[in-house]
């Protein structure tokens, strides 16, 4: 898939409130060699998702070893809207409480008052963290309307295809 295809299906007002959500989905495998896919809370600076964890978090190992991950990003409602990214993780530490894991945790409901207390407790037991961040190099939407998933898709096309042979004879 080329850059030009990911952005389209990015910037699209469906896949950009999906964008806006709390929690993704990240696949990874791990370093015995099974799949992982652990919630994580996120945050899109328009190129990249970026993810945030402790540094002593096990994921970290597998994703050193194999970087490739798959993120989802769905809804709870009938039909769920989805969104799917493939990337490869890259880490970054950082001294401190990166700003990204300050702002994927911000529509969270919190009084602010609630919002202070627990931002001094994250600031008070994290030294410093690791950010994971993917670019994009695969992304589907899939809506249930307007797209489907492609064996859906393929269901759809061979039924028509039967139909049409039904018809010719």
């Amino acid at each position: 898939m080329d850059q030009n295809e990911i952005t389209e299906i990015l910037n699209r007002p469906l896949s950009q409130e999906l964008l806006a959500r709390d929690l993704t989905r990240l696949a990874y495998v791990a370093k015995d060699g099974t799949p992982r896919n652990v919630p994580i809370g996120f945050t899109w600076n328009g190129a990249e998702i970026v993810m945030c964890t402790t540094t002593n978090a096990p994921k970290l190992g597998s994703l050193r070893a194999n970087p490739m991950v798959a993120l989802t990003i769905d809804t709870e409602v009938h039909p769920p809207k989805i969104l799917l990214i493939r990337g490869r993780a890259e880490l970054d530490l950082v001294q401190g409480i990166p700003e990204e894991y300050l702002q994927a945790n911000g529509t969270y409901q919190m009084t602010p008052e609630q919002r202070v207390e627990w931002e001094a407790e994250v600031r008070s037991l994290y030294d410093s963290m690791v950010r994971i961040v993917v670019t994009p190099t695969w992304a589907k939407l899939i809506d249930f309307e307007t797209t489907l998933p492609s064996a859906v898709e393929e269901l759809i096309r061979q039924r028509h295809e039967r139909w049409q042979k039904e018809q010719q004879a």
